[in-house]
């Protein structure tokens, strides 16, 4: 694993109108780990994630994955470093009209040329990590918001991506199915040994699934610190977040064991 950083971004600024979300952003990814990004509502986070995929182009900055700057490359070297990424989205995404197994298996299809067994073999594969044997010739309005999710998972996971995108994973579910996703997420990051980064809103919860912790606020990254330093930090911006959000400081496992 390397010691450098995965991802980079290096004073983003990005404006949409009159409109100014990114101010000098700068964030550093580390291989192998999971880092989620958290603030408000319209501050921004799903739009490090749109230049990081390089859906959208900085108006001045950097965004260095595998230390290349991807707004400063050929189209052939970005489709190269896209093979990397795996993305689940806000909504799952799924085609309505496409089975479960159909789904998962178009990634396979559209960039592979492998035979068709092989591909039943890998979306089985998939979907048993994803705790859904069974599901394969339901379509998506047939299963539940947090089967839809899984289902996107084992979608964004069947080319085996070094890099994972999650944009609000567990938005519109209730709590018993977003902490069967995080169980998901868990293992499958734990098996598969991927890069995750995660945009959430889902405090404190999401940070039992982080390695690192970064607030992004008025368009810049305040910090990026593991959940214990963020519960625990003294910079005005952080302490505040936490207090809004978490009510009374959360208590990592090794804090309560003390």
């Amino acid at each position: 694993m390397s010691s450098e950083p995965i991802i980079q971004l290096k004073n983003v600024n990005k404006t949409f109108g009159t409109q100014h979300v990114l101010r000098g952003t700068n964030l550093s990814i580390s291989e192998g780990k999971t880092t989620v990004i958290v603030g408000g509502s319209g501050q921004g986070k799903s739009v490090i994630i749109k230049h990081i995929l390089g859906l959208i182009q900085p108006d001045d900055g950097e965004v260095l994955v595998y230390g290349k700057d991807i707004n400063r490359i050929s189209k052939k070297e970005l489709r190269e470093i896209r093979t990397n990424f795996g993305v689940l989205f806000q909504s799952a995404a799924l085609f309505d009209s496409m089975t479960v197994f159909d789904n998962v298996a178009l990634p396979l299809r559209e960039r592979t040329k492998k035979s068709g067994k092989v591909i039943a073999d890998i979306v089985n594969e998939n979907l048993a990590l994803m705790d859904i044997v069974g599901s394969n010739e339901k379509y998506p309005a047939q299963i539940s918001g947090g089967m839809k999710k899984r289902v996107g998972l084992a979608r964004a996971l069947v080319l085996n991506p070094k890099i994972v995108f999650f944009d609000e994973p567990t938005t519109g579910l209730d709590v018993a199915k977003s902490n069967e996703i995080y169980r998901v997420f868990f293992k499958s990051q734990a098996q598969l040994g991927y890069t995750a980064v995660i945009v959430s809103h889902d405090v404190p919860k999401i940070f039992k699934l982080a390695d690192y912790v970064a607030l992004l606020y008025q368009g810049q990254v305040q910090d990026y610190l593991t959940p214990e330093e963020f519960q625990l930090s003294d910079d005005p911006i952080i302490r505040t977040f936490v207090e809004t959000t978490m009510g009374q400081l959360y208590s990592s496992k090794s804090m309560e064991g003390e």
